[in-house]
């Protein structure tokens, strides 16, 4: 079921012993996600985090307005979460759909747990993860109050090239926080020069 992606994936940071490879293959659940379902829901806990095989993932918050901000966009061996509802085990304020047919493997919080607690690899894995994780959110968000709407726009090209022919105008303009209008600007400002 195409385990080897999650294998190679883990391995790339600490490579893990045949036999921590089959317990792991045990404790994941695989799922086909059809296009615009849901994995998380406003006001669900969150209870797996989410391995990509296949596909692309949003997550996002609707406002008060019913207006969509895009957080995060994932995509084949990345991982999506709500971290915050994951380890608090508190209603999660976020959504995350796919964007086209996807195929993901889930861990719950659980046999998490297992592994941090029977193997230091599984714990120096995702403890990388996490802190990598942090250090582009901290990196966004520095942008976000700092930087020019052109330059979020660069570092969205450079963060997510991939992304551009599986995602709309729309969902760009809203994870950098403009207008589809203005991103239509950038873009033939910077194609001009």
């Amino acid at each position: 079921m195409q385990y080897s992606s999650l294998i190679s994936y883990l391995n790339s940071f600490v490579t893990l012993a045949p036999d921590e490879a089959s317990e792991l293959e045990k404790r994941v659940t695989h799922r086909a996600i059809k296009r615009r379902q849901y994995i998380l829901s406003d006001g669900e806990v969150c209870r797996h985090y989410n391995f990509i095989v296949e596909g692309c993932f949003k997550m996002y918050k609707v406002d008060g307005h019913g207006k969509e901000h895009n957080l995060h966009f994932a995509t084949e061996n990345q991982w999506i979460t709500d971290i915050a509802s994951f380890h608090a085990e508190t209603p999660s304020q976020l959504y995350i759909e796919a964007m086209e047919p996807s195929i993901i493997f889930q861990i719950n919080k659980e046999d998490l747990i297992y592994f941090y607690e029977r193997s230091i690899k599984f714990n120096r894995i995702f403890r990388v993860m996490i802190e990598d994780e942090f250090v582009q959110l901290q990196h966004r968000l520095l942008q976000t109050i700092s930087s020019p709407a052109e330059e979020r726009y660069l570092e969205f090209m450079r963060r997510y090239p991939d992304l551009f022919n599986r995602i709309s105008s729309v969902q760009i303009a809203s994870y950098l926080g403009v207008t589809p209008e203005f991103l239509s600007t950038i873009r033939k400002k910077l194609a001009n020069t």
